[in-house]
């Protein structure tokens, strides 16, 4: 493989809480009742307004002046707080040092808005690490629409044979395989290992370091 695709929340890393407490910020302005961090992390995927309306009650998420009222209110919140709980997952620094040092370009893509992603991949990796983060808000649809991963494979100049994504969810899973390349499915983020192999990962790993072993990269961590 000569270029990577990453995922960003719970695949590098873990914003679960920092989410959360935005989502019920915003809700408790409103006088909305919140929900656990569990909860949350089953509303995660499809980008933050879809996070903010599946958190509105079910009678309320058709209410689109609320739902942008509480989008903007968790906007708010989440530009002063999305790194006070976040942490990559221990042992992805060591991995992606190692395969950026072996050569390979790495991305990310996240429904996230990029003007989070990007703070967050400055913030907590070395400044060169990823050629590119794309985010939400730039001009292409959302995942598992695979407009922009197959923009980020023509930007990286190889093969859809050469290139592999790195998730922890369906959505990565049906992205990766909607643009024609592999996912790796990765256990430890927001979603069960069960539920990926359902989804169709074309390899499932539960540590890091077990991502080098796909990439039949002989390093040593």
């Amino acid at each position: 493989m000569k270029s990577i695709i990453f995922d960003l929340d719970g695949t590098l890393v873990d914003t679960a809480e920092d989410l959360g407490d935005s989502v019920s910020a915003a809700l408790t302005e409103l006088g909305l009742p919140v929900h656990t961090t569990e909860e949350y992390i089953s509303y995660v995927g499809n980008g933050t307004l879809m996070l903010v309306k599946r958190s509105l009650p079910e009678n309320l998420r058709d209410d689109e002046e609320l739902l942008n009222k509480a989008h903007e209110l968790f906007c708010d919140y989440y530009s002063k707080h999305y790194l006070d709980k976040s942490r990559v997952y221990d042992g992805i620094s060591d991995v992606v040092k190692a395969l950026k040092d072996s050569g390979i370009k790495l991305y990310v893509l996240t429904n996230k808005p990029y003007q989070f992603a990007s703070k967050i991949i400055e913030e907590c990796f070395p400044t060169g690490t990823f050629e590119l983060v794309a985010g939400s808000g730039q001009g292409f649809p959302r995942k598992p629409d695979p407009s922009y991963e197959n923009h980020l494979i023509e930007l990286s100049g190889t093969d859809k044979s050469e290139t592999i994504h790195i998730g922890d969810s369906g959505t990565d899973i049906e992205t990766a395989h909607n643009a024609g390349i592999k996912c790796i499915a990765c256990t430890w983020g927001f979603r069960s290992r069960e539920s990926l192999i359902v989804a169709g990962g074309d390899f499932i790993v539960d540590k890091p370091v077990e991502i080098l072993d796909v990439m039949k990269l002989p390093i040593d961590l």
